[in-house]
């Protein structure tokens, strides 16, 4: 609580003209800010257990927040997975499927097409059922033709590639269609469920970061009572009064932002090497995306925010108690 203005010294500043007093308000404020860093750092082994319970609570929901995107990463690329299987009548020719691959392709829903013919699907099925022999008695091919479509990366939603699917059963060469997507739909729910249960997990934790920054900055505002008292006496108003306080707490939104991040990144790096082995069994690439520099950001600035919100309560709900006697 040092470079305290005596009244004499703040009648002189008011005498300032305009620019002097903003460049002399922004001057105070780097002053207690700095001033505020090193009340923080009076008792290090207190703070910096009080930084690190925040910097635990913290790393919580952003690690949520870390493998829901990551989870979103991998849902998108299974997206491409989607495949629509088109039954082609048994009547129509090859040229006319040909006709029909060539409109389709044409889509602009349309990523990938393919094309099963009935000799090829006959082939296959023969090699994978072990109903070779059987199917030599058969007078003709029972299988239809199929041309698969794959939905492009606009279109790979349940959504959207339902509708494609409406779509393309109405052109007159198709039988029937099927896409087999309930299970990506299933999978989306969950992670819609993940998502919900995130957010309600992060709002109980900001809650109780601004609790414990709140009560942190009461115990530092029962300590200085006595120099709050005399401030009082003197003529200091309420803002400078309560300016090294809010700072305070904004500085260990700061450190409690940045060890977040580090705790983050840190699991992120753990569970790689796991992820890759659960990735690898569902014939998909990639690894674990830690925080980026930009998110980085946010959560130090937000962190810094519930320190300066937890600090603005507790100093507005106690300072009015403490009057000189």
């Amino acid at each position: 609580m040092s470079q305290r203005k005596s009244p004499t010294q703040q009648l002189h500043q008011s005498k300032l003209p305009l620019s002097g007093r903003i460049v002399m308000f922004f001057v105070r404020h780097i002053q207690q800010a700095f001033s505020s860093m090193g009340e923080v750092w009076r008792n290090p082994i207190s703070s910096l257990m009080t930084m690190a319970v925040l910097g635990v609570s913290l790393s919580l929901p952003a690690a949520l927040q870390v493998l829901v995107k990551n989870a979103e990463v991998v849902t998108h690329s299974w997206d491409n997975a989607a495949q629509i299987s088109l039954f082609i009548e048994p009547t129509k020719s090859e040229r006319a499927i040909d006709s029909f691959i060539t409109r389709v392709k044409a889509y602009p829903e349309v990523s990938e097409v393919g094309y099963i013919s009935r000799k090829k699907a006959l082939d296959e099925f023969q090699r994978l059922s072990g109903f070779g022999d059987a199917l030599a008695y058969l007078d003709e091919n029972p299988l239809p033709a199929v041309v698969t479509v794959t939905p492009n990366l606009s279109h790979a939603s349940p959504n959207r590639a339902k509708d494609l699917l409406t779509k393309l059963q109405q052109e007159p060469e198709v039988s029937f269609g099927r896409l087999d997507i309930e299970w990506l739909e299933r999978l989306q729910a969950l992670v819609h469920v993940f998502k919900s249960g995130v957010m309600a997990i992060a709002l109980l934790l900001v809650g109780a970061v601004i609790l414990v920054i709140g009560n942190t900055i009461r115990l530092a505002i029962m300590n200085r009572r006595s120099e709050i008292e005399i401030m009082k006496l003197v003529g200091a108003t309420e803002a400078f009064i309560q300016r090294p306080f809010l700072y305070t707490g904004i500085w260990y939104g700061v450190i409690a932002g940045m060890i977040a991040g580090v705790i983050v990144n840190l699991l992120v790096w753990y569970l790689d090497n796991s992820m890759l082995e659960l990735l690898d069994l569902y014939d998909t690439t990639g690894s674990l995306q830690s925080l980026s520099g930009h998110e980085m950001l946010l959560l130090i600035f937000f962190a810094s925010f519930l320190g300066w919100l937890g600090s603005y309560i507790s100093v507005k709900q106690h300072l009015r108690r403490i009057e000189p006697s």
